[in-house]
């Protein structure tokens, strides 16, 4: 794990015409076991939004799943606040 992919990104999508106001937060965490994390967290900004974990036996696994959502939301309109 590099230490720019250990830094949570927060992301935004704002449209006033279709009155969308979200976020998403990604993370990367070690476990205890030697294997990694990515934890995501959602929902409508204002609100506590969900969260989901996905652990993995290598961390080079989270990283890839890490990168791949990341770049999955910001094709969808997510941008750095």
């Amino acid at each position: 794990m590099t230490e720019i992919e250990t830094r949570p990104i927060h992301l935004r999508r704002i449209d006033p015409s279709r009155n969308m106001r979200r976020f998403y937060v990604l993370a990367v965490q070690p476990t205890l076991f030697g294997g990694a994390s990515v934890i995501r967290h959602w929902g409508r900004i204002g609100t506590n939004g969900q969260a989901k974990i996905e652990t993995f036996d290598r961390p080079d696994e989270a990283d890839g799943a890490f990168m791949r959502l990341a770049r999955a939301k910001r094709r969808r309109g997510y941008a750095d606040p």
